[in-house]
């Protein structure tokens, strides 16, 4: 659930929504990490300046934590 509502979101922000893919890793029992892939040129965007967009989604995904019990890290990484 969490991993759709960051890639449509992602997907809105960036330039070339297309290169979006966001994938979720399972680290413990309580803790996820969701890292989204991007185009090079758009992952200045999705930090946003002083890193404010990437805070914002984090404040929102920290909804989430409650609904699932789970913490989540979200990472922002270039496509190769």
């Amino acid at each position: 659930m969490v991993e759709k509502f960051i890639e449509e979101f992602a997907k809105l922000i960036v330039d070339k929504p297309e290169s979006v893919r966001v994938t979720r890793e399972d680290i413990e029992s309580t803790f996820s990490e969701i890292i989204i892939y991007t185009d090079k040129s758009d992952v200045g965007k999705l930090i946003g300046k002083d890193g404010k967009m990437i805070s914002s989604l984090k404040t929102v995904i920290s909804g989430c934590k409650a609904k699932e019990n789970r913490s989540f890290r979200v990472l922002v990484k270039a496509n190769q």
